[in-house]
């Protein structure tokens, strides 16, 4: 058995595989489909193997019905033991169908359901890959899209590749076989209808592509709109909007209906004419054969053989034609994971240093950041360095508490996305610990560092289960120190189900308070070298805020904490205040210093009493 590691590696690696396959055949979705399946293939040959066996009898069965026919209407020597010998070996063709049907299905299943499980995983893995700029641009329901919808699709295809396109490639070839053998007058008859349908599967095919196309990428707004519907249903609610939001979201669902009605119209008047047209040489075959029996060239038994194998022949290629809207879907949604598994803005921590240890040394060197979409920097010129001008300059040490203060929009909350990682600087270096952030392998970076973000962010689960999130070997008395250092001991003691209370979704059977001391525990028990705290307390009431005030100045001590705050009440304590201003610090001190100084802070101050 393989170990969970090797197990991981493997999962890697094939995820990996994934990635490239898909940036290398980009313009070629089929292609990439079918090389999907590498590693599969000997599981798909037996599959086709045992599906040719299980599939025998619809081809055999013309052979015999003509065998009887011939045999009741012909009435030669030893008929009745020929009639009954072609319906024994009929019956035993029939009957095996269960035991192959069943292997077949096996077969390709298991490994269609493999290929979906690991696109989803490598999906969910590269998410966590990709940059969190990526992330803010792409709407989280077109992801969900992507991994739930569009692997689903492709699973759908793949079904249909295996089961539907093998039974039709293989009843049409054996149909056409047979009939070779049999008169080759007739096999040309059947040989015309060929190029008729290659020519309607080809004029159809590019406008069922677009329309698909639009309707998928209706589907996905679609989906975006309703995750934001849902999330907004309290604020709606609130401000007595039902109606709005409902007539915003009918609006939004006639668009998606317009486009599927535009979708299924297309395929109804694909698939009338293909089906008129099938139908209209039907009764020619019929009259044709008909006049070759009467001419003593066929038998009548051969006559209704060759109209049985016609009729497979036209419905098969009707099924390929009606088939076209799936293989479309199927092959957009492989173009729509392709793009998330070849997207290039990805956090790549390969050959990068690890850090086995940290001190919280921050140091900010002529740092600049301005967006990719805009020319205006939000930051220009930011130093934190070791020396003492608190005019334009100062020093992360390690063990130190600074709050970045601020209008917004000055770029505080930048600034502490670049320490965390998530931001690269435009210009100049931001050093942990003497090392250039963009060097460090951030994986190893963050293991030192917690963010209580303004939001606080809680999953479905127990209140536990929130706490100690990624982490498996916490002991209870650690836990009952986290509980009183971020002042939630009381308010745990007091729930029924004590640590084990489940979490509604996104914490809604909790207060704002009770959230962000989660959050804050969630922090305290990772014992981390630096702390983030992004507008921690700007959302809560006066109580709130002083026991989430007590709990981050437990949190704080002894370690390097960055704090972001609008109420400047929050932040006295700082060891320094840093006002953001014009791209840059227009002033640093301590609380006593900047009122003392009476500038920036000092107006600010004011107008927040």
């Amino acid at each position: 058995m393989k170990d969970k590691y090797e197990q991981a590696i493997e999962r890697e690696q094939t995820e990996n595989d994934y990635a490239e396959l898909f940036r290398r055949n980009r313009n070629s979705s089929l292609k990439t489909l079918i090389l999907l399946y590498r590693g599969h293939y000997m599981e798909l040959f037996w599959s086709v193997v045992f599906f040719v066996c299980k599939h025998s009898p619809v081809w055999i069965l013309p052979i015999v019905t003509a065998n009887i026919i011939d045999a009741a209407t012909k009435r030669p020597d030893g008929a009745i033991r020929t009639i009954w010998l072609n319906a024994a070996f009929m019956i035993v063709m029939v009957l095996q169908n269960i035991l192959t049907n069943y292997i077949h299905t096996w077969l390709y299943a298991k490994t269609i359901r493999n290929v979906e499980k690991d696109l989803r995983s490598a999906l969910v893995r590269k998410l966590q890959q990709l940059s969190i700029a990526y992330h803010k641009e792409m709407e989280s329901g077109r992801l969900q899209s992507k991994i739930m919808r569009d692997v689903e699709q492709v699973e759908t295809l793949s079904s249909q590749i295996f089961i539907t396109m093998l039974s039709i490639l293989l009843n049409v070839v054996v149909a056409l076989g047979i009939v070779l053998t049999k008169d080759r007058i007739v096999f040309a008859f059947f040989g015309a209808t060929v190029p008729l349908a290659v020519l309607i599967m080809a004029f159809f095919r590019g406008r069922i592509k677009r329309y698909n196309s639009d309707f998928r990428q209706e589907m996905e707004e679609t989906s975006v709109q309703v995750m934001e519907m849902v999330e907004m249903i309290p604020v709606t609610r609130a401000h007595a909007l039902e109606k709005k939001e409902t007539s915003r979201m009918q609006t939004q669902l006639k668009q998606v209906a317009t486009k599927g009605l535009q979708l299924d119209m297309v395929q109804t008047y694909f698939s009338s004419i293909s089906w008129v047209t099938f139908q209209v040489f039907q009764v020619l075959c019929l009259g044709f054969t008909g006049c070759l029996a009467v001419r003593g060239k066929i038998t009548v038994g051969e006559v209704v053989m060759y109209q049985t194998y016609f009729s497979s022949i036209v419905n098969n290629v009707s099924s390929i034609i009606s088939l076209i809207p799936i293989v479309a879907k199927g092959l957009e949604s492989v173009h729509s994971i392709g793009d998330v598994l070849t997207a290039e803005d990805v956090e790549d921590n390969r050959k990068k240093k690890k850090l086995k240890e940290l001190h919280g040394d921050i140091s900010f060197s002529d740092v600049e950041f301005c967006y990719p979409d805009s020319g205006h920097p939000v930051l220009e010129h930011l130093n934190l360095r070791p020396l003492l001008d608190v005019a334009v300059q100062t020093h992360g040490k390690q063990g130190e508490t600074i709050a970045f203060v601020g209008p917004s929009g000055a770029g505080k909350s930048t600034i502490l996305n670049m320490v965390i990682g998530f931001s690269k600087p435009s210009g100049g270096r931001i050093l942990i610990d003497g090392n250039d952030i963009t060097k460090l392998n951030l994986n190893s970076y963050r293991k030192y560092i917690a963010v209580v973000p303004q939001t606080s962010i809680l999953f479905s689960g127990t209140i536990r289960d929130n706490i100690t999130y990624g982490l498996d070997d916490i002991s209870d008395e650690q836990l009952q120190q986290v509980l009183l250092a971020s002042n939630l001991k009381e308010m745990i003691d007091a729930l029924p189900d004590g640590l084990d209370t489940r979490i509604q979704e996104h914490g809604g059977n909790l207060s704002g308070g009770q959230r962000q001391r989660i959050s804050i525990a969630r922090a305290f028990v990772r014992n981390p070298k630096i702390l983030i705290l992004d507008e921690a307390t700007s959302a809560l009431d006066t109580i709130s805020e002083k026991q989430i005030q007590e709990a981050t100045h437990n949190l704080a001590h002894d370690r390097t904490t960055l704090i972001v705050a609008h109420r400047l009440s929050t932040i006295r304590d700082a060891d320094r205040i840093a006002v953001v201003e014009n791209g840059g610090i227009a002033e640093i001190g301590t609380y006593e210093e900047l009122i003392e100084k009476k500038g920036a802070f000092y107006e600010m101050q004011r107008m927040q009493i």
